[in-house]
């Protein structure tokens, strides 16, 4: 479903309904010949009670596709301040660490805010893991010289979350869609109640298109 642009899946959507409804408007004409004395008796109820929990799992996705997106926000936010707060522990730094790393992370928030349609997620994670590789060398490099430094400490523990966001939010990215069960389990619900609507719409005198 996600690799379908959303007008694409929308009209999908829009023609699939309309087909169980027009399946369901069969099966109730077939019925009423075969058994001409019979009443609509519990089509409508069955209608309404399929229409009640196609509405609740539809309220129950909504709610889960808010909750992610929620969270995704979230992680950008903190991501972004910790990045800054990198940024401005570089400053404990000796030079040439300090300038280094610092470009470094320039080319990290350039990265970061790539849009998907310009590059390939993988490159962008490539890239971005190539760039953890070089600060934490830097890293490295300056608790070697500066053992027991409390200062070197800080950037450390800056740039570590750092990078373990980035994780976080690649998991996340990773998890934004919702499991594939979930929409086949509202396509089926969606059928079965349109089926009941068409049936419904059968026992009508005339037909009502709209």
């Amino acid at each position: 479903m996600s690799s379908l642009p959303i007008w694409v899946t929308y009209v999908l959507t829009v023609a699939f309904a309309l087909l169980a409804i027009e399946c369901g408007y069969w099966l109730g004409r077939q019925w009423q010949r075969r058994y001409p004395d019979e009443k609509e008796s519990g089509v409508g109820a069955l209608a309404g009670a399929t229409l009640g929990l196609l509405a609740f799992l539809l309220a129950l996705t909504m709610s889960m596709a808010v909750g992610r997106f929620d969270t995704r926000r979230q992680l950008v936010v903190e991501e972004a301040n910790a990045i800054g707060t990198t940024f401005l522990r570089a400053d404990y730094l000796d030079e040439p660490h300090r300038r280094e790393v610092r470009n470094l992370l320039r080319d990290y928030v350039d990265v970061r805010l790539s849009a998907p349609g310009t590059s390939s997620l993988a490159a962008i994670l490539e890239r971005s893991e190539e760039i953890h590789t070089s600060l934490w060398s830097h890293a490295v490099a300056v608790a070697r010289a500066n053992r027991d430094s409390p200062t070197v400490a800080l950037f450390i523990d800056a740039l570590n979350n750092m990078i373990d966001l980035h994780t976080v939010r690649y998991i996340a990215v990773r998890n934004a869609s919702l499991p594939s069960a979930i929409w086949y389990t509202i396509y089926a619900v969606t059928f079965l109640t349109m089926l009941m609507v068409g049936m419904q719409v059968s026992f009508n005198p005339r037909q009502n298109f709209i």
